[in-house]
């Protein structure tokens, strides 16, 4: 008897079912997006459309209790993991073959894309070894590469939520303090570069005083999306001692328009980077917390870096579980970075300074000679994971660099 295979499920928007697609109806990210004739609101990609989510609601086709009437998702995403799964199977039957072909959708051309949340809080983690010791060896050697702390728990620091952007956004060459031969100089970044991240979309509250476990942690992400945190590496030279990154930092971060939900990344789970050390138990996990993920990075069109998800050390939910250590309160809509994600080699880093080893080894894009980032260059990053017949992607995160405003 021959077995019977089961097909990938599809759409009946045709653009869903092609090859590469990032949109099949096995995703459906969330967004925010408004046309010439619709104030910003809340829908999902689906093909090369997006699923009016505010007008499925006033048809009575779904129930968010009018959350998707709002310009951000927050609302929605506060009433818990059951209503996200109860939306999820609903517009899964909406938007799959069979489903409801009358269902409100705009084209994809036709919209505007909006931060897709209002970013609560922002913190950016360190957390791929790979990335953590080629910056260490540059600045301090590899006998001290990495700190003595780094593989018993993950670093980050408090990011400003108000620089968090929508992909797309330019963003303008920061003027700072840069170190000179006798003393500090005013000037234009000169070491501008990117950094490839996933954002991980908190999805619950926690109260002041409380921890959470990982396992908790996992349950209060709603999505992740892809995270560009743009540095300027010569003004962070000059002022991460002792307190760490500051204005270097605070120059603009990028997001995605969409939030991969967790649900659709769970048959992609994977484990992580293998263990220096054994971590406290209260950042042990009990199933991996990691997805095999493709995620990479052009300039100017030019692919550059590319690596996988999967070699990072701490997962977002010890990213999470960490921050709640303290009795630290999270909030729906706080933003996590995962630092950036390097593989083992340079053509797998994350970072023009990884990449081009702090400057001493130009990069050829495009036929131009390049070593940090210049007025003008787009950086694009990407990621997908690749399932049985179908592609769950992210969609662009794109940020061009004007120069500086002196």
């Amino acid at each position: 008897m021959v077995p019977t295979v089961e097909k990938p499920l599809r759409s009946w928007i045709a653009a869903a079912n092609e090859a590469g697609c990032d949109f099949p109806v096995q995703n459906l990210p969330y967004g925010v997006f408004s046309t010439a004739g619709t104030a910003p609101r809340c829908g999902v990609a689906i093909g090369d459309r997006i699923l009016d989510l505010a007008a499925c609601e006033a048809r009575g086709l779904i129930d968010a209790k009018g959350a998707f009437a709002e310009p951000a998702l927050n609302a929605f995403i506060a009433q818990g993991r059951a209503r996200w799964a109860e939306i999820r199977a609903r517009l899964t039957e909406i938007l799959a073959e069979g489903g409801d072909e009358t269902a409100p959708t705009v084209a994809m051309s036709d919209a505007t894309l909006h931060l897709p949340v209002k970013v609560t809080e922002f913190t950016d983690f360190y957390a791929s070894k790979n990335h953590a010791f080629n910056v260490g060896v540059l600045f301090r050697g590899p006998e001290n590469a990495l700190p003595p702390q780094w593989t018993h728990m993950p670093i980050g620091y408090n990011g400003r939520a108000s620089s968090v952007v929508v992909t797309g956004t330019p963003i303008r060459r920061p003027m700072g303090q840069v170190k000179g031969e006798t003393g500090p100089v005013w000037s234009p970044c000169r070491r501008l570069d990117l950094e490839l991240e996933l954002g991980a979309i908190v999805g619950a509250d926690s109260q002041m005083g409380e921890r959470v476990s990982v396992a908790e942690a996992d349950e209060m992400i709603f999505g992740y999306v892809l995270l560009n945190d743009w540095s300027a590496r010569d003004i962070q030279a000059w002022e991460y001692a002792p307190l760490g990154p500051f204005q270097s930092k605070a120059l603009g971060t990028t997001i995605g328009a969409w939030i991969v939900p967790q649900a659709a990344l769970e048959p992609f789970r994977c484990a992580g980077a293998e263990r220096v050390n054994p971590l406290l138990p209260y950042l042990q996990e009990d199933k991996p917390g990691f997805f095999d993920l493709t995620i990479g990075w052009t300039m100017n069109g030019a692919p550059m870096g590319r690596t996988n998800y999967n070699v990072m050390y701490y997962s977002s939910a010890q990213q999470l579980a960490h921050h709640t250590e303290s009795g630290c309160p999270m909030r729906v809509g706080d933003l996590l970075g995962s630092g950036t994600i390097s593989g083992p080699t340079p053509d797998q880093t994350g970072a023009l300074l990884e990449m081009t080893q702090a400057g001493k080894l130009p990069v050829t894009v495009n036929g131009e000679s390049r070593t940090f980032i210049e007025d003008g260059d787009e950086i694009g990053l990407y990621a997908f994971a690749e399932g049985e017949g179908y592609r769950i992607g992210f969609g662009p995160c794109t940020g061009r660099i004007t120069p500086a405003k002196a």
